[in-house]
């Protein structure tokens, strides 16, 4: 059985991603931006474990990133970091300030066997779908 988590997404800089701001195509940036952070409990309800990965789908796109536990988070949100991953999840209206508003959007989460994709392949993807994301 499918277990899929209804949650609300936000999205920041981390120390991280800002380390290897300077490499968007590095190894490094592709492991700071890549992830889903989620409570503890969340982590568990979705009955994953160990180095897992989720797909986080939204009304706007999908996008398969690795989970990590994050305490510091209350059950129902998660967190992916500014990036070209929580990009291909969020709208792309700015209110007239050029940034995509990474804060509230809902989603749901479930555990997957997929991989992470490369920036490359992400990027590739996105164009696919013609960049039709309202």
């Amino acid at each position: 059985m499918v277990i899929i988590l209804k949650a609300i997404m936000i999205s920041g800089r981390t120390l991280g991603q800002g380390a290897s701001l300077e490499a968007k195509t590095s190894p490094e940036f592709f492991k700071a931006t890549s992830i889903c952070a989620l409570s503890e409990s969340d982590y568990d309800d979705l009955g994953i474990s160990g180095e897992a990965n989720v797909l986080v789908r939204t009304e706007f796109g999908e996008v398969v990133v690795s989970a990590r536990k994050d305490d510091g988070l209350p059950p129902g949100v998660i967190f992916i970091p500014m990036g070209p991953w929580a990009n291909a999840v969020v709208g792309m209206d700015t209110g007239g300030c050029g940034t995509p508003l990474f804060k509230g959007t809902e989603a749901e989460v479930e555990g997957t066997k997929m991989r992470v994709k490369d920036i490359q392949e992400l990027f590739a993807d996105l164009l696919r779908r013609g960049g039709d994301r309202s």
